[in-house]
């Protein structure tokens, strides 16, 4: 499985329907999820890509990697409150997500992922 880039309308259908749900987080996967907010700009977001490439091929059967371009999707950039690229959503399927700034290292995500989505 690959990283999937997420426009607006699929990360309604997918992850969660915030036009329909506006108070509530009401999470759409059938598996836990890591939404990786980018830039095409950012130095630390290139050296992210691939580590998502290496998790997603990973945990393909665990959970679903998600990209979404900031500079494409400021709307959805807007809703978490991006600030500085790389954020990273952590989404577990029960639960509050929660949010990493900055770049990390492949452990650093794998740590994460034990920790918060797949314990």
């Amino acid at each position: 499985m690959k990283v999937i880039h997420l426009s607006k309308s699929e990360f309604l259908q997918r992850v969660a329907n915030y036009e329909t749900h506006p108070n509530e987080w009401k999470y759409l996967g059938s598996k836990p999820a890591i939404i990786d907010f980018y830039a095409t700009w950012c130095g630390p977001c290139k050296a992210v890509s691939p580590i998502m490439d290496e998790l997603a091929e990973e945990y393909q059967d665990n959970l679903y990697i998600y990209k979404v371009d900031t500079g494409q999707e400021q709307e959805l950039a807007a809703l978490f409150g991006i600030r500085s690229v790389p954020s990273v959503l952590f989404i577990p399927m029960n639960g509050t997500p929660q949010m990493a700034v900055g770049a990390m290292n492949k452990s650093g995500y794998e740590q994460a992922i034990k920790e918060l989505l797949l314990p």
